[in-house]
């Protein structure tokens, strides 16, 4: 079955009245992935947002109130669940194969907006979008925000992580170096050709700050558009006003990159 190709879709309760959501099963590798789409309502919507959800199965899940979020800013948004999760068929595997979910996620993004698509990242959508961003070429910018770059890092930040990291990975970073490495998008992050904006807390102690300046080294060593918005203050989740006006400060920047 092609790739990307919708393979149904139904209504799905939205939160704001300003906002369309649709529940869509598309195809990716042989499988059949959910996600959610948000669709601003009133006004046309020329330009789309993949919003790569954080965390693993039910950890993390997609929440129809923040991508209405950024659909009522006048973007189309779509945000696969990844394979495994919510009726999904296949198995999460934290950035293996399910990396090629959100890679064809873009086409059902594009069966619904004509504009340029946008990465918007949070969590372990990280290493997601960076993956998205190497293995396509029609990405106009991308955002990660407390992302994950690098699976190593995050098993020697994360001991709580580690069990889950082990079963998926088949060992350790010292036993299956080649499991851990072969999910690492920095060794391939010169193929990726369009602007990079990081924002991160630098009092986050899911995704430490390190997994964003590793990012930020492997750009600049390349000589890669990037942007870094560091905030010394906050955590791994930001206050609610806080929240929100980073959110729509990111928008405006994703609608900059868009002239260049």
């Amino acid at each position: 079955m092609e790739n990307g190709k919708i393979e149904s879709a139904k209504r799905y309760p939205s939160p704001n009245p300003q906002v369309k959501l649709t529940e869509i099963v598309y195809w990716s590798e042989g499988l059949k992935v959910k996600g959610l789409l948000a669709e601003p309502v009133n006004r046309e919507s020329t330009s789309g947002i993949l919003y790569l959800r954080g965390g693993i199965q039910s950890i993390g899940m997609v929440r129809p109130a923040r991508i209405a979020q950024f659909a009522s800013y006048g973007f189309t948004v779509f945000a696969p669940y990844y394979r495994g999760n919510r009726g999904g068929e296949g198995r999460d595997e934290f950035a293996g194969a399910d990396r090629w979910d959100a890679v064809h996620a873009v086409e059902v993004l594009k069966q619904k907006c004509p504009g340029p698509v946008h990465l918007l990242a949070f969590s372990r959508g990280g290493i997601m979008a960076l993956w998205t961003a190497v293995l396509r070429d029609d990405i106009a910018s991308v955002v990660t925000w407390a992302g994950v770059t690098d699976t190593v890092l995050t098993y020697k930040e994360r001991p709580d992580m580690r069990r889950m990291m082990k079963r998926l990975y088949g060992g350790t970073p010292n036993t299956a170096l080649t499991a851990f490495e072969e999910r690492n998008p920095l060794l391939r992050i010169e193929e990726a050709h369009m602007p990079f904006l990081i924002i991160h807390g630098l009092q986050d102690e899911n995704v430490f700050p390190a997994q964003a300046y590793l990012l930020e080294e492997a750009l600049k060593m390349n000589n890669q558009t990037h942007e870094t918005w560091y905030f010394p203050e906050y955590t791994h989740f930001f206050p609610p006003a806080a929240n929100r006006k980073v959110a729509k400060a990111l928008t405006i920047w994703m609608k900059e990159q868009e002239k260049n």
